[in-house]
């Protein structure tokens, strides 16, 4: 499981991805994978780690915060670290494995001011999201596969912006500070509005005092001083009659569970995908067994867990 969940996180950092959001959460959930982002080959160094943010469900215990907090919503686009030096962009990376990244200097270059003035470090990072609307089909897809273009005139064609939530390290006492800030040099950020026009996957809550922050310290994946509420997509229990083998348009031999039809959604489901053999081994599946159903994008019917 470690492996697919690995393979699934490099298909989903280039762009493509295999399974849905709520169907990587489940499976890391259940199998207690932590690892964040996807390795890189040749990759470049960040100036500062890219941390994730560790995850709460609604309905579930929140994640405690001491402190005067700030809310925002949490886009739903491409992560990318920008590096500026005396004020100069110098370097744009993707997320990669969050230590280090694709570089996409020239892709992004459009995007954003290519100069900075004021209160602004030396060296500093500035993090967000490269984004394109929720008009575009999967959208958030559409601004991930553009960093990975060989072509920057391409890449100025696609509709994509850049939308700035962090500045490391601040000579400011606030993360609000920080964004009015980046804002009066030409960024766009998550603090501007709410950005309803633009793919989100839930809420940010991160402490305002950026002393706070720092002091709350990090674990190796996450800050302490901030998490992400989103909500979980509620599977249909069914149970599993039989798998059957079916070829793919590759030529590729794929298993196929046979269910008990259930509504998920607007849709009666009795087919759903299972990947491959290490998939069934993993969530120890057997015939007549109790099984959890989504649709991956509202779509793709597949089974997230045994019950």
């Amino acid at each position: 499981m470690k492996a697919f969940l690995d393979y699934a996180s490099q298909r989903y950092y280039a762009g493509n991805p295999i399974i849905s959001d709520d169907e990587f959460d489940k499976l890391a959930d259940a199998h207690s994978y932590t690892y964040v982002g996807s390795p890189v080959r040749d990759g470049v160094p960040h100036s500062f780690p890219m941390y994730s943010l560790k995850k709460c469900y609604v309905g579930e215990k929140p994640i405690e915060l001491e402190g005067d907090k700030v809310k925002t919503g949490k886009i739903d686009g491409a992560a990318v670290a920008l590096t500026y030096v005396n004020g100069r962009l110098v370097l744009g990376l993707t997320r990669g494995d969050g230590k280090r990244g694709q570089d996409i200097t020239d892709n992004i270059r459009h995007l954003v001011p290519r100069s900075l003035f004021g209160n602004f470090p030396t060296l500093v990072q500035i993090t967000g999201e490269i984004a394109a609307t929720k008009t575009i089909p999967n959208a958030r897809n559409y601004a991930a596969g553009a960093m990975n273009l060989k072509d920057p005139n391409e890449v100025r064609t696609r509709d994509l912006i850049f939308i700035a939530y962090g500045s490391y390290p601040s000579n400011n006492e606030t993360f609000t500070k920080d964004m009015q800030y980046l804002q009066d040099v030409g960024f766009k950020t998550v603090i501007d509005c709410d950005w309803e026009d633009y793919p989100q996957d839930g809420l940010v809550y991160r402490l305002n005092n950026n002393k706070a922050f720092a002091d709350a310290g990090f674990t190796a994946n996450h800050p302490r001083g901030a998490y992400a509420l989103k909500k979980r997509s509620e599977g249909v229990v069914t149970t599993l009659e039989d798998v059957v083998w079916q070829v793919g348009r590759t030529g590729a031999v794929s298993p196929v569970a046979i269910l008990t039809p259930v509504m998920v959604g607007d849709a009666k489901v009795s087919r759903a995908t299972l990947h491959n053999m290490a998939y069934i081994q993993s969530l120890g599946l057997e015939l007549g067994c109790e099984v959890e159903i989504i649709r991956s994008g509202e779509i793709i019917p597949r089974v997230v867990r045994r019950v």
